[in-house]
């Protein structure tokens, strides 16, 4: 790398240690002349102990930082936390700023505090899914009646020959064709 482009602030993509995401950017935020993007998914999760709300890094282990990779690399790499800049060989790539702008806007969208992004499920009538979880696991049905206030769905499945109506919780379903935001597909 010139020393010319190591000069100049750069989005890098830092490896972080094991679920110490949020203490990384939090020492990182601390340090002058580096800027910290840290997106995180919220969702809710069945557990043993019912439904609880779950926070998760978009990019589970890494973390994105702006920093003059010149000048600051040293003091990045040996922040509590950061496990190391993500290089290739002797390469240190710099992520590109349009990239990491998009993906600002797009958690902007979505955010609705500190860097996250609440993923609430829609599910409609005649929607297809798959059931995760009980006894019909890997099953398919159709959704017939949805009922947000007590997140319980009602389905049609096919079993023994005919269609039967089922009830199960909103959380057990697996979405056929999940709301994927547009530019996120890979088309």
């Amino acid at each position: 790398m010139d020393s010319e482009k190591g000069s100049e602030p750069n989005w890098y993509v830092l490896r972080t240690q094991l679920k110490r995401e949020r203490l990384a950017a939090a020492n990182l935020r601390r340090l002058k002349g580096i800027e910290v993007f840290l997106p995180r998914l919220r969702y809710q999760k069945t557990t043993r102990r019912g439904r609880v709300w779950w926070v998760e890094p978009l990019f589970p282990g890494y973390l994105l930082a702006k920093f003059s990779h010149l000048e600051l690399s040293r003091a990045v790499t040996y922040t509590a936390g950061v496990s190391r800049i993500v290089t290739f060989g002797d390469d240190t790539p710099a992520v590109p700023d349009q990239f990491v702008e998009d993906l600002q806007a797009e958690v902007a969208r979505h955010q609705t505090d500190d860097e996250e992004i609440v993923v609430n499920w829609k599910v409609e009538v005649g929607d297809e899914v798959e059931l995760a979880e009980g006894p019909f696991k890997g099953m398919e049905g159709r959704v017939v009646e949805v009922r947000p206030g007590t997140e319980r769905v009602s389905l049609l499945l096919e079993f023994l020959g005919e269609s039967k109506p089922v009830e199960v919780s909103l959380y057990s379903l697996i979405l056929a064709n999940p709301d994927i935001p547009e530019g996120w597909k890979g088309d």
